[in-house]
């Protein structure tokens, strides 16, 4: 065979496993990808808040009696001394029929006694007039030298003791009054009727300049003394108070920074932390898990202004601050793995990925500090699966990462 022809074959050959090992070669694995970046840097932890009156204040019946009806609403404004609501005597029960008919028996037994205690009353006046008259002639007879001085003081006892009657029986009219006055109220209010207009009521006043957050009774009725009726609030005063796992709430101190979203408004809040309670307490979340949870309590710094349309019992996301930075290198959390008791990361360099040990930092959310490994503009796989092997082929897709 001649050695041209025999060339030509072996070339086709190697062109044939050539066309054929390429054939076979596993596809590139597509991977999401992320670029290595530096600039600002925030370590913090976040949870679900509600905003809170920092003084509230509960507006009470003071005494038992009738509410008339609460005209104001919540988020009328009030100043301090305006009226809130009003009081009146509570009215009396009503009584039965037999109970009413002793009771018609009573005013008029009532009416007899005062008719004969001024008859009583004339009579011991008519008595105290003769025993003036005879007081007045014995004294003339007296001067006269035509008596006896002890007639003249028989007289003067006569009309004294006509005196006190008087006065006794003057006081017995009086009484007498009373008891009929007493006899037609208990018949007045036989029917349950409630006090006329003209009855003295008890004006409740607020105590503070704000505005009214909610009305626990609107209608008219019977109220017991120390039942709520109001509630009463100066938003001004607004804070926030959010329960944060115990691992977490103690990394705050009191004035760390505290950024509020995710609340309505378009820009978020800036807060500080004002408090963190000592004690804490249980809670079971939403998939049952017992959790040891801790109330924080974070002032508003915001001017007003940005959180005039923020009420009581609102919702807000809170962000702890805890570190942040300026210039920080930092790659997504997802990114990282352990390797041999050490993190790391796959690179992505001319379409293979290459395993890379690194030194994180602090980590936050879904970001995290690289110390030393990785520079900035590097390409790392976001989400490594088991299939990535070091020195593999990958096609890298940048989905909405950096």
């Amino acid at each position: 065979m001649p050695l041209f022809k025999k060339i030509l074959i072996l070339l086709t050959a190697l062109f044939i496993l050539v066309l054929l090992g390429l054939a076979l070669r596993p596809a590139p694995i597509p991977v999401s990808a992320a670029r290595v970046i530096q600039g600002p840097f925030v370590e913090y932890v976040e949870d679900e808040g509600r905003t809170r009156l920092r003084n509230p204040y509960t507006v009470t019946a003071p005494i038992s009696g009738h509410l008339r009806r609460v005209i104001l609403e919540p988020g009328d404004p009030v100043d301090a001394g305006d009226p809130l609501f009003r009081l009146e005597p509570a009215p009396a029960p009503g009584l039965d029929v037999r109970s009413r008919e002793q009771a018609r028996e009573a005013v008029e037994v009532a009416a007899a006694r005062l008719a004969a205690a001024r008859a009583e009353l004339e009579a011991r006046r008519a008595e105290t007039r003769l025993a003036q008259q005879a007081y007045e002639r014995s004294d003339r007879l007296f001067m006269q030298s035509q008596i006896a001085a002890e007639e003249r003081d028989r007289r003067l006892a006569e009309r004294d003791a006509g005196l006190a009657a008087e006065r006794a029986a003057r006081h017995g009219v009086e009484v007498a009054g009373f008891e009929l006055a007493s006899a037609r109220l208990t018949l007045e209010i036989a029917d349950g009727q409630r006090a006329g207009d003209d009855m003295p009521l008890v004006t409740v006043r607020s105590p503070i300049s704000g505005v009214v957050t909610q009305r626990h009774r609107r209608d008219e009725g019977p109220v017991q003394t120390g039942e709520p009726v109001l509630e009463l609030g100066n938003l001004d005063d607004l804070e926030v108070k959010v329960d944060l796992l115990s691992m977490e709430a103690v990394r705050l101190r009191p004035g760390m920074r505290v950024i509020l979203d995710r609340w309505g408004g378009s820009d978020a809040l800036e807060g500080t932390v004002r408090r963190v309670e000592p004690a804490g307490f249980e809670k079971v979340s939403a998939l049952g898990v017992e959790e040891q949870r801790v109330y924080v309590w974070i002032t508003l710094v915001s001017p007003r202004e940005q959180w005039r349309h923020l009420g009581d019992g609102y919702r807000v996301e809170a962000r702890f601050v805890l570190w942040e930075g300026d210039d920080v290198i930092q790659i997504p959390s997802g990114a990282l793995f352990r390797h041999r008791d050490a993190w790391a990361v796959f690179t992505v360099e001319e379409g293979r990925a290459h395993l890379r040990r690194v030194e994180i930092g602090r980590r936050s959310g879904l970001w995290a500090q690289v110390l030393e490994g990785l520079a900035p503009g590097e390409s790392v796989i976001a989400h490594p699966g088991d299939r990535i092997q070091d020195n593999g082929r990958v096609r890298a897709e940048f989905r909405g990462v950096p």
